[in-house]
């Protein structure tokens, strides 16, 4: 499955997860661009980004697309993937495009959660409705 996205150098880029077989990938889902939430994490990775490449290629998901993309890196001065799941495949098949509920209301949208793919391109260890603060540690630390 290819997905357009946004490189670590600000470009718009078609990628596919094959792409990085043979390396690990830490690949984070996130619901928005420019949420207090979603900014808080992604400014986590850009400022571990030098600790977590030992371990493998950041790559964050959001239903955002790639203008929203280009922005939100450009702001937060975001030095590693977005990818653009605008119509959620990538999500789906990753089990987290789920029903939420804020205020009562139901929607669909993302769990926010993180991925370890390994080599082969399977999945290695997975965290599931994320928070935030403290995060990119627990990441770290299962490497350690």
């Amino acid at each position: 499955m290819n997905l357009f996205g946004i490189d670590a150098n600000g470009n718009e880029k078609e990628f596919s997860l094959d792409d990085f077989r043979g390396n690990k990938i830490i690949l984070y889902f996130y619901p928005k661009d420019n949420t207090s939430g979603c900014t808080q994490e992604a400014c986590d990775f850009r400022d571990n980004l030098n600790r977590l490449n030992k371990y493998g290629t950041v790559i964050g998901v959001s239903p955002n697309d790639i203008k929203s993309h280009k922005k939100f890196k450009e702001k937060q001065h975001l030095n590693f993937i977005l990818l653009s799941d605008t119509e959620h495949k990538l999500a789906e098949s990753f089990n987290v495009w789920v029903e939420k509920s804020m205020y009562g209301r139901k929607y669909m949208g993302i769990e926010r959660s993180t991925f370890i793919i390994n080599e082969k391109g399977e999945i290695e260890k997975e965290w599931r409705k994320v928070k935030v603060k403290g995060h990119v540690d627990e990441i770290i630390s299962y490497f350690s």
